[in-house]
């Protein structure tokens, strides 16, 4: 889809007046990939009805005038942490699902019958796919310790970037802790209460910019500084 296709992601309501499935993308300073995320949207095929909501982070770019013209709610959030803005999207969320993208994030076009499919055939409250992280070869490697480390961990570890829960269990934990790793600690809470899974079909793509920019070294440190803060925090 070129820059000059705005194809609007709103997909209207369910039956019920309300969409199945909301999508919050929290951005700042993202105006060089939302447009790719929300293309993705847009482009989905399925059935189920959809809303998108953008919860901007203080941008100084063009991040929340590209939301809106593609259809999406623009929410401004002041740039606080990734978890106040995944919350808060989720608070003014209609959808029975929540499905948490980042804006770097290019979804498949079967990406919500093949995962919301996967869920609910296996009683699932919540889940993820597998990914494809682009960029430098190096890249692979982070998209293995996901697809085949993360997905196979007793409570697995659900990635911020690729991430839809049911409402229900996402109220009764309290959402996003404001904590370091954010989304390892919410993955945490919800499997001791609800069970998750990863789907096994590549249903992403996700920008593998911090390795590129600092090498997979240097990114695998910066998460393990993250979880040892996470770890801080919990204790």
């Amino acid at each position: 889809m070129d820059e000059g296709d705005t194809t609007r992601v709103h997909r209207g309501d369910g039956p019920d007046g309300r969409p199945d499935v909301s999508f919050v993308i929290p951005a700042k300073n993202e105006a060089d990939y939302l447009r790719g995320a929300l293309a993705s949207i847009a482009g989905l095929d399925t059935e189920y009805a959809i809303e998108v909501i953008v919860v901007d982070g203080d941008s100084s770019d063009a991040t929340p005038a590209i939301a809106r013209e593609y259809g999406a709610t623009v929410l401004e959030e002041g740039g606080r942490s990734i978890a106040a803005a995944r919350n808060l999207g989720a608070a003014r969320a209609d959808g029975e699902w929540l499905a948490f993208v980042d804006a770097d994030t290019e979804l498949r076009a079967d990406y919500l019958t093949e995962l919301l499919g996967y869920l609910e055939a296996n009683g699932l409250a919540a889940g993820s796919s597998y990914c494809r992280i682009t960029g430098p070869r190096r890249a692979t490697l982070m998209a293995a310790t996901i697809n085949r480390v993360f997905s196979r961990l007793e409570r697995p570890i659900l990635p911020g970037f690729n991430c839809v829960v049911h409402r229900q269990a996402f109220d009764d934990v309290g959402g996003f802790p404001e904590v370091p790793n954010e989304d390892t600690a919410f993955s945490r809470l919800l499997g001791r209460r609800y069970p998750t899974g990863y789907c096994p079909a590549v249903l992403v793509e996700s920008s593998g910019r911090r390795i590129a920019d600092c090498g997979l070294t240097g990114t695998l440190w910066h998460y393990l500084r993250l979880d040892v803060g996470r770890l801080r925090a919990d204790y």
